[in-house]
């Protein structure tokens, strides 16, 4: 789910906005996420199945719910090339949300310290980038997960 107001999608939410479902386009991803980080560390594959980078989201950590996990995005992010060239990203909007007191401005250090840590672990292939995990598919025997009704429910 994602924040819109009129359709379109606010990258920084407003006072006024509705929640809309959200996909992230037509790129696979495999996601690793851990309920103790504050952040979610992804490797994106082009369509046809090429490794294109790691990507590091700065996020409150993971909270389990009755289907599944959530989690705050904090703005920040950082892309680690597979050549290990690293950049970060949405500087802007981690500024913005923080004029707007949506993130304290002592957070900042936090996020940043956050994600030197996480691109470490990627670099250094510390558990569990410890492998190669450019080549890993799902099963394709592996069910699609459902819904449970009223998912979208609070």
């Amino acid at each position: 789910m994602a924040p819109v107001r009129d359709g379109a999608l606010l990258r920084i939410p407003e006072d006024r906005f509705e929640l809309a479902p959200r996909t992230s386009g037509d790129a696979p991803a495999l996601s690793f996420g851990w309920p103790d980080r504050w952040y979610g560390t992804l490797l994106f594959f082009h369509p046809d199945g090429r490794p294109r980078n790691w990507y590091v989201n700065l996020q409150e950590p993971l909270r389990r719910t009755d289907v599944g996990f959530d989690y705050l995005d904090l703005k920040l992010d950082v892309i680690v090339e597979l050549d290990g060239s690293v950049r970060w990203k949405d500087e802007d909007e981690l500024a913005e949300a923080i004029a707007l007191g949506l993130i304290p401005v002592e957070d900042e250090a936090r996020l940043r310290a956050e994600g030197e840590r996480a691109v470490r672990r990627i670099v250094d292939r510390e558990p569990p980038f410890d492998r190669d995990w450019t080549t890993w598919r799902p099963d394709p025997a592996w069910p699609a997960p459902a819904l449970p009704e009223d998912w979208d429910r609070l």
